[in-house]
């Protein structure tokens, strides 16, 4: 069975730490508080990249510069 859409990669929680550059608790937090949507494997959770870009876009701060 060929697929024709590509799937993004699940990420482990772990990964997740890492690309944010936070712990592994602070990812939890995220997930068990509904701000980060995992999927639940087994006892694992698994986050795809793309809502771990939606929510560091949602947060992303502008700060303006003063004269």
């Amino acid at each position: 069975m060929s697929q024709t859409h590509h799937e993004a990669p699940l990420l482990t929680v772990g990964e997740v730490a890492g690309i944010m550059r936070v712990s592994n608790m602070t990812v939890y937090r995220l997930i068990k508080s509904g701000q980060l949507p995992a999927i639940r494997v087994g006892k694992n959770y698994r986050i795809r990249r793309g809502d771990i870009e939606r929510y560091l876009n949602d947060r992303t701060v502008r700060v303006e510069k003063e004269n």
